[in-house]
């Protein structure tokens, strides 16, 4: 007989990625609603998840797993998490990615003060595309 069960290709990487490389892929606008409905506590998962995948895309340690915790529940690490995440982080997730890099550091840090579930929206969106690169 015939293994008939149906895949899930939703949450899969559609190119070849290094294997120490978790798969998070997030619908960006699910961060912002979850972050909302949570008053911030799903961005504490969500900074341990993506914290994670930076670290694993810049094989070696970016964010560590206190300074995730601690940037979903007090501003200054907060800003601090955004800070690190565009300046080091996100050009690994670039060049992964093939695309061109970019600079998003002065805005992700004065999101990341004002509205950080916009900026969570924004690392989401670019870390989504280094899982469609067919």
């Amino acid at each position: 007989m015939e293994n008939s069960q149906p895949t899930e290709s939703w949450n899969t990487p559609k190119q070849q990625l290094p294997s120490d490389i978790p798969v998070f892929r997030v619908d960006p606008l699910l961060v912002l609603i979850l972050g909302i409905i949570t008053c911030g506590l799903y961005l504490i998962y969500w900074n341990i998840k993506i914290a994670d995948v930076m670290n694993a895309a810049n094989r070696r340690e970016i964010v560590s797993g206190p300074v995730a915790i601690l940037a979903g529940c007090c501003y200054p690490v907060n800003v601090y998490f955004f800070y690190v995440v565009a300046k080091d982080g996100l050009p690994a997730v670039y060049q992964l990615s093939n695309r061109p890099q970019k600079d998003d550091t002065a805005l992700l840090l004065i999101l990341g003060f004002f509205l950080p579930m916009v900026a969570a929206m924004i690392v989401q969106g670019d870390v989504n595309k280094l899982y469609d690169q067919a």
